[in-house]
């Protein structure tokens, strides 16, 4: 399997010609907590950045993870951030609600409000309506893969690429025999009964999979202790079988979080924006 996704990474290096890192455009500010929302009193923010240029671009939105308790737009997903930039990639990186003070489902409403916030200010910011990614890391990941396997009024994108998400809550707590501190801390619960069996299926990304969902890149280190890959493997697995696109890039080595991979000579990001640069629609003249 790791030889088929180092083949896959070059076919994709080379699929995307020019368009991937040909030349560093020069990088425009980064503009700071913008707020996007408001609810129930929480402020919510986002940065974005727009390439220089005509546009209008192709965006991307950012979804950190942190286990639904910690984190913020600045932290964990940061690597992608230069890389996006460069190849030519509005981004927004947003802050979600966090548990356990916001309950499930206030992080997956404020990622659908941040999708719906990008398109209405698509105009403003000179990016293509058409053309936006939804990427997420770890509890991120799994967020991103909820909301576009549910996707509510205005919130459909073009692709989306979840980091090491753990999209199979039910296959999570069995897998580890415990109900970790995340999931207690987002749901609210306190003891494997039939009950919870039921909630960790509802919210799970994969009870919801169906035809016609948007390409999907999956991305996950094979050393990764706290979400195995197997997540990813069983993702792609019932994707394919309903006609969807789900690819999967593993990261020999990886364990869980993209920092650590630098230690490790991974173009993963290389890889990232050569796919995004092939399934996202060509813009229109």
């Amino acid at each position: 399997m790791k030889r088929c996704m180092i083949v896959l990474g070059i076919a994709l290096l080379l699929a995307s010609g020019a368009k991937g890192f040909a030349a560093d455009p020069p990088l425009s500010a980064v503009q700071m907590d913008i707020e996007y929302a408001r609810v129930d009193g929480v402020s919510l923010k986002l940065d974005a950045f727009v390439p220089e240029g005509p546009g209008p671009f192709p965006a991307c939105i950012l979804v950190h993870g942190g286990g639904f308790t910690k984190g913020d737009k600045q932290s964990y997903i940061k690597p992608l951030f230069e890389s996006l930039s460069k190849a030519g990639f509005a981004w927004f990186t947003i802050n979600y609600r966090l548990a356990p003070q916001h309950r499930w489902p206030a992080c997956v409403e404020d990622v659908e409000t941040a999708i719906r916030w990008v398109k209405d200010h698509a105009r403003e910011y000179n990016i293509d309506v058409n053309r936006i990614a939804l990427i997420g890391e770890s509890a991120g990941g799994f967020l991103v893969s909820y909301v576009a396997a549910r996707p509510a009024d205005g919130t459909r994108v073009a692709a989306v690429v979840p980091f090491y998400g753990a999209h199979d809550r039910e296959f999570q707590i069995r897998h580890f025999q415990i109900l970790g501190g995340s999931t207690k801390a987002l749901l609210g619960l306190t003891e494997l009964n039939d009950a919870a069996w039921q909630r960790l299926r509802e919210t799970s990304s994969t009870t919801y999979l169906h035809q016609g969902m948007p390409p999907f890149l999956l991305i996950h280190g094979d050393q990764d202790p706290q979400v195995p890959l197997e997540q990813s493997a069983r993702f792609q697995e019932k994707m394919k079988a309903l006609g969807n696109t789900c690819d999967l890039i593993i990261i020999p080595g990886g364990g869980h979080g993209m920092g650590g991979w630098s230690k490790l000579n991974s173009n993963y990001r290389e890889q990232m924006i050569a796919w995004l640069n092939k399934v996202l629609p060509e813009r229109a003249n």
